[in-house]
């Protein structure tokens, strides 16, 4: 392989979700101090050059930024070996440390697990962190989510088949009035909005959301400005479409690292679930399929753990 040809694998190798550790393993391990020169100098986006002193530098963010992108695989097999209640309860933990833009993860876990499943990683906490989920949220998060993030990882729904279509059609009427009225309440401070999102079961929500339609002529979710509601809406009545959406979002190239990571954090929590499902809508969302995102997108290792896992998952 031509030098010029081989400056450009190695780039490449550096660029997507995680690194293409064979590319790089054949090259760089046999290049001499001329050629790993000529790399610097033509890789302008890697390396600026100190005209003053002779000698190129690596671009500190992109050294940072390349840091995330080699530990991306360890950390998918660390996750995927996990207990899902410590994985859950650890995931808590780092979205109250990153602050409002990750409140999205704390809304996907307590509107995707079962009850059972959210019980887990509420005593996962206790046993990692020494507090409960609901009072670090309490304590951590002042605005106005904190009502509806408390109550929604403090539920414990009913998982049986009941449901009422009556209330549920009341219900649906009560968001409907409540939506049309958020410019005099907002939905946070409505607390029985709050109370149907966090204590109705999911086949009761699934059940309100077709009587909204029905009401309104539209989807419960698509009525929704703020996002905490929209994100909860999805994940209790359509996960397969918020989990495609989500890997979508963190399929894209130019993402910053915090989105790339709910690749991660997607599949390896939904493979044993209902990755079979998420798959297929994320086909019919995109026209293309996962796997084939995933082969296009992210790079060596990773890429292929990642892979197996999807194929594992049906």
């Amino acid at each position: 392989m031509a030098l010029n040809q081989e400056l450009q694998a190695v780039t490449q190798a550096f660029s997507g979700h995680g690194v293409d550790e064979k590319s790089l393993v054949a090259i760089l391990g046999k290049w001499d101090p001329l050629e790993r020169e000529s790399f610097r100098k033509k890789t302008p986006q890697l390396f600026s050059e100190d005209h003053e002193r002779h000698f190129q530098r690596w671009d500190d963010h992109y050294v940072r930024l390349l840091k995330h992108e080699f530990v991306r695989f360890k950390n998918a097999v660390v996750l995927w070996t996990m207990h899902p209640w410590e994985r859950d309860a650890r995931f808590v933990k780092e979205a109250l440390k990153k602050g409002p833009k990750a409140y999205g993860v704390l809304v996907e876990i307590a509107c995707s697990r079962s009850s059972e499943e959210l019980l887990g990683a509420r005593k996962a906490y206790h046993s990692l962190f020494d507090h409960s989920i609901e009072e670090d949220v309490a304590s951590h998060i002042h605005g106005i989510e904190r009502k509806l993030l408390v109550a929604l990882l403090s539920a414990y729904r009913y998982e049986g088949s009941k449901v009422k279509d009556d209330t549920a059609k009341s219900e649906a009427k009560i968001l409907s009035n409540a939506i049309k009225n958020a410019h005099k309440k907002p939905l946070n401070e409505d607390d029985e909005v709050i109370r149907i999102l966090a204590t109705r079961s999911k086949l009761h929500l699934q059940a309100i959301y077709r009587h909204y339609k029905e009401i309104s002529g539209k989807n419960l979710d698509e009525d929704l400005d703020d996002l905490r509601f929209k994100e909860t809406v999805q994940c209790l009545c359509t996960p397969q479409i918020y989990f495609s959406k989500v890997l979508n979002a963190a399929l894209r190239i130019d993402v910053d690292k915090n989105t790339k990571k709910a690749l991660t954090r997607v599949i390896v929590t939904r493979v044993d679930i209902d990755i079979k499902v998420i798959k297929a809508e994320y086909q019919n969302l995109y026209g293309v399929s996962l796997a084939q995102k995933i082969e296009e997108t992210a790079k060596g290792n990773y890429k292929d753990f990642l892979l197996n896992l999807i194929a594992r998952g049906g």
